[in-house]
């Protein structure tokens, strides 16, 4: 009976993620068109800063010295102003655009992806929804991105899943550890995406609390978790390897020592 009341209480938990991920994506959609009317309004202000310092050129002559310095720096601040908001406008809508990327993608469609770029959003998605749930809580995150990698051939709606929930439980593992482990210790999560011959390599590494021999041997199995009920479902690590494994055709490896910290690594063939 305690079995089936904890299988109950998961699947409730499942139902509730399932349903928050269908809202999510109806946020994101709605939360896009203001953000293109930021963009653009700002591209537009931009190009009518430009022809205002046209005219303020054409008319230098008919201003005292002071009021032409003083003009110059407002513009320069300004356009620095506008083109901040472009580049946080777009990242914006990059996220957004990720998000409905995995509620919507068709199952096992190979797509060609930026993967430094994949990972690096995942990453910080699931860092700021750990400080969001545990204010003043902070890790430093170390991350080393092959230069030049051209786009390569993935699920990324699944791979971005993988990288997600792995990356959501490193950061549990350093946020655990620091409940006890004192001042001194400075949680740090590395990150390296790299390529190996004919292999796509992703590597998310932490210093957290690592893994019993316990957890090792059940890591993949369904509804095992050592989380608190409403905070895990058992489901990601197998989810993840069926990812990887089923999916890509690489594998999953890890490398653990309890009390030290977690590596996973994910070896990807790397398809023409």
């Amino acid at each position: 009976m305690e079995q089936i009341e904890q299988l109950r209480q998961r699947l409730q938990q499942q139902e509730k993620l399932a349903s928050l991920g269908t809202l999510s994506a109806g946020i994101a959609h709605e939360i896009q068109n203001p953000l293109n009317f930021v963009i653009n309004f700002s591209k537009m202000s931009d190009k009518l800063l430009r022809d205002l310092t046209d005219i303020l050129k054409d008319n230098e002559d008919k201003l005292p010295e002071e009021d032409r310095k003083d003009a110059d720096d407002i513009i320069a601040d300004l356009k620095g102003n506008m083109a901040r908001i472009a580049e946080h406008g777009e990242r914006a809508v990059s996220i957004i655009q990720n998000i409905l990327m995995v509620s919507r993608g068709k199952d096992d469609e190979f797509l060609p992806t930026n993967i430094c770029k994949l990972v690096k959003e995942y990453v910080w998605l699931s860092y700021h929804a750990l400080r969001a749930n545990h204010k003043g809580f902070n890790i430093s995150i170390h991350e080393q991105y092959e230069e030049g990698l051209a786009p390569l051939m993935v699920i990324p709606q699944d791979l971005s899943r993988a990288v997600l929930n792995v990356m959501n439980n490193a950061c549990y593992a350093v946020w655990k550890k620091k409940q006890y482990a004192g001042d001194d210790y400075l949680p740090e999560v590395s990150v390296i995406v790299r390529t190996d011959g004919a292999n796509l390599v992703i590597s998310i590494a932490d210093n957290g609390e690592g893994m019993t021999e316990e957890v090792k041997q059940r890591l993949y199995e369904n509804f095992f978790t050592t989380k608190p009920v409403g905070q895990g479902t058992g489901l990601g690590m197998g989810i993840v390897r069926d990812i990887i494994e089923n999916k890509h055709g690489g594998t999953v490896s890890f490398l653990s020592t309890e009390g030290e910290g977690t590596t996973f690594t994910f070896t990807i063939p790397i398809r023409k």
